[in-house]
């Protein structure tokens, strides 16, 4: 059993003691299966092409290697009488670990971001100077989120951290919404979108658990920035306010582009508060990742033995594995441990077959009533089969870079490798950079060469590009220009659609 964000302080009880009534259990073992958009097929009667042989579902892995802190990971320092809701990010060779807390030193009153780091998962983790954990992001008075900013899922992609917060003005009923916030370093937080709420509840149907929307996870895939996320007032949402909704879009503040999962596949969609009619888990406080070893989505989430592993397909249109669980005890929803694009890591020994999944989660309730005791778990998952054949490789070392047999850094982006003369280049547009080369990739297309000095446009309507033989490559943003000494060319929008078109170099 589990309350939802229960006890945290007397005003806000209230509020939570609508789901406190709330008993997550595992989710059904049925499985979702409804279809999602598809391409088309031939034209006037065009040839076919073969029809790939049709994905195993519902595939049993196995685990090994269980593995727990045993002690508290990391805590706030001063007054800080709760910890729970972590995102933590693998980057650069440390682990950065944002989560909510509260600081009576940070004005205004509520919910504040902390954040910390280590060079092991079993901690302990200290604040960037390597004292107490920092608190980096706190309430905006006179803002929707004047009082609390809270559950942060953290991502980085290209040189820019892009933190997914929930936020509320005070405790009031469905006052609490997703806002965004970017930083160059993940300690000096500016607010996205005028400071406003990029994601709110929808309004579809009013419970009694009057939460809103909040605690969201985002990961970065194929160019486009998914959020999954609560809403207890979605049509989909259970007779609690249980449910994950998932909406994705080509930028990270949702204005554009923006879709909707729902039972057909995304669709899309005029706002970010349109209908939201189909759940991925009956559950609260969950967490995201995309597994490229395993082709496929896992959401973690909370169930009376531990932390669920969910899995579904690119297009959540199908399971492809049965359910994990990582055991333990448990007060409050986990952190994967993910890379900055919220990835999952390599595993350090066998990347053909083992895939590591590691969690930080809450495991009591405190004296303040709330979750706290910060702790490491996690297991291997096994029989992945990511080196299999070419397709499994390119989907599972994408955005990985490691030492070409050239004294550079291939990257494997889209399937291809493309050698990039710097490492720091290569850092910035990678999700992971190994430290020895992986023979398996050896067999991929070598698509480019970015050489420092490179010539980079940039449109006001469509971003930064690097052009490399002719073709133009997209570039996540501009922080791979000064690294690789490249100067930077205006240029219109309509000449940028007028180069023949590479692909993303990040995602």
């Amino acid at each position: 059993m589990r309350l939802f964000r229960g006890g945290r302080r007397p005003a806000r009880a209230v509020v939570a003691l609508f789901a406190a009534g709330t008993v997550l259990v595992a989710c059904s073992d049925g499985t979702v299966q409804s279809k999602a958009d598809g391409k088309g097929g031939g034209i006037g009667g065009a040839q076919q092409a073969p029809k790939e042989k049709p994905r195993p579902m519902d595939v049993e892995l196995t685990t090994s290697d269980p593995r727990a802190s045993g002690g508290v990971v990391a805590a706030g320092a001063q007054d800080a009488v709760y910890n729970y809701s972590p995102t933590v990010m693998r980057d650069g060779g440390k682990l950065k670990m944002w989560w909510c807390s509260q600081y009576g030193s940070a004005q205004p009153p509520g919910d504040d971001v902390l954040y910390a780091q280590s060079s092991s998962l079993d901690g302990p983790f200290a604040g960037p100077s390597g004292g107490g954990p920092a608190a980096v992001f706190s309430g905006a008075p006179g803002g929707f989120d004047g009082m609390h900013t809270c559950d942060p899922s953290v991502i980085k992609v290209g040189s820019t951290y892009y933190m997914y917060y929930t936020g509320a003005a005070g405790d009031h009923a469905l006052g609490n919404s997703i806002g965004l916030a970017t930083s160059p370093d993940g300690l000096t937080w500016t607010r996205a979108a005028d400071g406003k709420p990029i994601i709110g509840p929808s309004h579809d149907v009013h419970r009694d658990n009057v939460y809103g929307a909040g605690q969201p996870s985002a990961v970065y895939l194929d160019g486009w920035f998914y959020v999954l996320f609560t809403d207890t007032t979605a049509k989909g949402a259970g007779w609690n306010g249980a449910g994950q909704f998932l909406l994705r879009a080509r930028d990270a503040a949702f204005t554009r582009n923006v879709e909707t999962l729902g039972e057909q596949g995304f669709v899309a969609k005029p706002s970010t508060t349109s209908p939201r009619t189909r759940s991925l888990v009956d559950g609260f406080s969950t967490d995201l990742m995309w597994v490229g070893s395993l082709d496929a989505f896992v959401i973690a989430h909370e169930t009376e033995k531990g932390t669920t592993l969910t899995f579904w397909t690119r297009d959540f249109s199908a399971q492809p594995y049965r359910k994990a669980i990582i055991p333990g005890a448990w007060e409050e929803g986990p952190g994967l441990v993910r890379r900055p694009d919220g990835h999952a890591p390599l595993s350090s020994g066998d990347v053909c077959d083992r895939v590591p999944f590691d969690v930080v989660r809450a495991t009591v309730i405190g004296g303040a009533k709330a979750p706290t005791d910060l702790k490491h778990f996690g297991l291997d998952v096994r029989g992945s089969g990511a080196c299999e054949n070419e397709a499994r490789i390119r989907t599972a070392f994408e955005g990985v870079a490691m030492p070409s047999p050239q004294r550079t850094i291939d990257l494997v982006a889209d399937g291809a490798l493309v050698r990039v003369d710097r490492r720091s280049v290569a850092a910035a547009l990678a999700g992971e950079v190994l430290n020895e080369r992986l023979k398996v990739v050896d067999g991929l297309p070598r698509a480019a060469r970015l050489s420092a000095g490179a010539r980079v446009v940039h449109a006001p309507g469509r971003g930064f590009g690097v052009v490399l033989d002719g073709k133009l490559y997209a570039l996540p943003d501009g922080g791979a220009v000064a690294l690789n000494d490249s100067a930077v060319e205006t240029i219109a929008d309509q000449a940028w659609d007028g180069f023949p078109a590479g692909f993303s170099l990040a995602g």
